[in-house]
């Protein structure tokens, strides 16, 4: 028999809670120890950002065209087995280098095949989450901030150990055998997850009028992609963050890792940098849970201050401190970002239409983030860091002006209203920075 979930019941949500931080924590492992690694091998900043290509593009690809499938398969099914199959190419990587047979080639692979399976099991976990707080009895504001603090909680725990653990096993084995850990955390993470949603309705497979075909995917497919496309807010979010993550992409895959190598002390640096933003970060989640609002001069102002800053900080300063400062600042700017539009998506999309709406903003706004490291590490190469870090920083700055210039952007306080749901012209949130 379906366990009853009826409200006020929180164990799903605090299960699903506790394999998320499993997860992500396990993930900032491998976003730390796989650059780091690379660098201490080869040296290239290029070939590190190669890696960061192989990992993301087969993401993006899996978010563009995956969403039926996470319907049709069931949430619960995609999530345990995406888990399952990263952990065991995350594992893969330092038993080929203890057999002493691992090559870049191979790296690359392994790394696309983590890619490939996470994003189907982050937007199967993601779209869960409003049905899961209806059913604790929580507001989906308060929900939303706890969601991504765990999030940033997560990140925090896995930069810091990070950056110890790459000091520590790095000196002594080498910086790959950090992945055992996380392939250790997918172990976890993936049955933890199936426990909590069992007999949840909606994690199961979901049935259609229509038949498996593919004249079907296709139509369901389409369908999360001309919601997007039908609400203007929803598509300037998009096309703002697209540009924005592949920027992330750059300066955490490469232009940070470079910098603690080449003007810090190194990957105990890097970490305390990752932990400094995912406390602030945290921090900013949780006031925003507190608070619950959606304004557009927060969300303006924040995104301005999580742009350019660390950029010029990082291209004109050779200490630990002043950096360590900016990137406080930025995470509790970026705390709230979010909270803030994941809120306005889930007040707007239909149940029955959240994971193909998901999966169509994820692709959307992470469709130039696999070129992200891979730009930023040929330029390192080419002409050194402090031009890159400016550039980059400029770009960023033009990117967050957005929300300035264009009216479309004001429509974020009216969202979720009932007159706005009535004209059907609600926006969508997406990804925001250094998830």
């Amino acid at each position: 028999m379906p366990e009853d979930f009826s409200t006020g019941d929180r164990r799903p949500l605090t299960t699903v809670l506790a394999a998320n931080l499993v997860s992500i924590t396990g993930n900032c492992l491998t976003y730390m120890g796989v650059p780091w690694f690379v660098l201490q091998s080869t040296g290239s900043a290029a070939k590190a950002g190669i890696v960061a290509f192989c990992t993301l593009l087969p993401a993006v690809l899996a978010a563009l065209v995956g969403s039926p499938v996470i319907d049709r398969i069931g949430r619960r099914r995609v999530s345990a087995a995406s888990d399952l199959a990263c952990g065991v190419a995350v594992a893969t990587i330092p038993l080929l280098q203890f057999a002493g047979i691992l090559q870049f080639w191979m790296l690359g692979v392994l790394m696309a095949m983590t890619g490939l399976f996470r994003s189907p099991g982050e937007t199967a976990r993601g779209v869960l989450w409003p049905t899961l707080a209806e059913r604790a009895g929580m507001p989906l504001t308060k929900a939303a901030g706890l969601y991504d603090g765990a999030a940033r909680c997560a990140a925090l725990t896995g930069s810091a150990l990070g950056g110890v653990l790459i000091a520590v096993l790095g000196a002594v084995l080498g910086a790959e055998n950090v992945l055992l850990v996380d392939a250790a955390t997918f172990a976890v993470s993936a049955p933890l997850f199936a426990f909590g949603v069992r007999g949840l309705p909606e994690a199961q497979a979901q049935q259609r009028a229509e038949p498996a075909s593919l004249r079907a995917y296709r139509r369901e497919l389409a369908e999360g992609y001309r919601f997007v496309a039908a609400t203007p807010l929803l598509l300037s979010l998009c096309l703002m963050t697209m540009v924005t993550r592949g920027l992330d992409q750059g300066w955490s895959a490469v232009l940070l890792p470079v910098h603690a190598r080449e003007e810090l002390d190194g990957s105990i640096d890097l970490g305390l940098l990752n932990a400094a933003f995912g406390v602030c970060a945290l921090t900013g989640a949780l006031v925003y849970g507190a608070v619950g609002s959606r304004w557009w001069p927060v969300f303006t102002l924040a995104f301005l201050i999580v742009g350019l800053p660390c950029f010029v900080v990082g291209a004109f300063t050779d200490t630990f401190t002043p950096l360590a400062v900016i990137m406080a600042i930025e995470g509790l700017a970026c705390g709230v970002l979010n909270p803030i539009m994941a809120t306005v998506t889930y007040e707007t999309v239909p149940e029955e239409l959240r994971s193909r709406v998901l999966s169509a903003t994820t692709a959307s706004v992470q469709l130039v983030t696999p070129l992200g490291g891979l730009a930023a590490g040929f330029l390192v190469d080419s002409v050194g860091l402090s031009s890159p870090l400016l550039t980059v920083g400029g770009v960023y700055l033009l990117a967050t002006l957005c929300p300035v210039i264009f009216p479309a952007w004001r429509q974020m306080d009216r969202t979720g209203t009932p007159h706005d749901r009535a004209e059907g012209s609600l926006p969508q949130g997406s990804g925001s920075k250094r998830v």
